[in-house]
């Protein structure tokens, strides 16, 4: 069974995460150093947190997911895992990993904040993360920000509360949601197995 390594920066939730990778069909296990993410055949980067901390904790393994990604490792972020894709956010100082130029902003003080609850998905660009998910199907969001990508090309779902923002991206092995799939029932399951299915290729 291929191996996920669910990247540990110091965030909370991430046994509900291991619990879902597993249903769909992963061995996962909990890392923090270069040597966890070396021998993984799938790498996480979870969700809630601050971007500044996080940031920093990935700074010793940043050229170890570098390799990763570049050897073909499939990706995935999860809220905070998705907005340290990108250069910087609004949150706090910090780097994140650059993976994507644009940086990371605050939903509007129109809208209670942080968007709690469940949500619906835009379909922009189909492709393999999101195969058999029907357009404005509901899934689970918690956050206050959202990244806004230079490239819009590798957006993949857009989500409507108080702004349009994009609410998952796709480019080559690297995947990204804003909302949790492993807060999203069925939907977040079938969501991870179809994550799971890049992995076993």
């Amino acid at each position: 069974m291929p191996q996920a390594v669910i990247f540990d920066y110091g965030v909370g939730n991430l046994l509900s995460l291991k619990t879902a990778l597993e249903k769909a069909g992963l061995s996962a296990s909990i890392g923090t150093t270069a040597k966890d993410l070396m021998k993984a055949d799938a790498i996480a980067l979870p969700g809630v947190g601050s971007f500044t901390a996080a940031s920093s904790k990935l700074d010793a393994v940043k050229e170890t997911l570098q390799t990763k990604i570049q050897e073909g490792t499939p990706l995935l972020g999860i809220c905070l895992g998705l907005q340290l894709f990108f250069e910087s956010s609004q949150e706090g100082p910090g780097d994140g990993l650059s993976l994507f130029k644009g940086k990371n902003m605050q939903l509007p003080g129109t809208v209670k904040v942080p968007h709690m609850g469940w949500n619906t998905l835009n379909m922009v660009k189909p492709n393999e993360l999101f195969d058999g998910i029907a357009e404005d199907t509901y899934v689970y969001f918690v956050h206050s920000l959202y990244p806004v990508p230079k490239d819009k090309k590798i957006v993949c779902t857009t989500t409507q509360y108080g702004t349009t923002f994009t609410s998952s991206i796709v480019s080559k092995n690297i995947y990204g949601t804003q909302f949790h799939p492993e807060k999203s029932g069925d939907v977040g399951i079938k969501i991870l197995k179809n994550f799971v299915k890049t992995v076993v290729r």
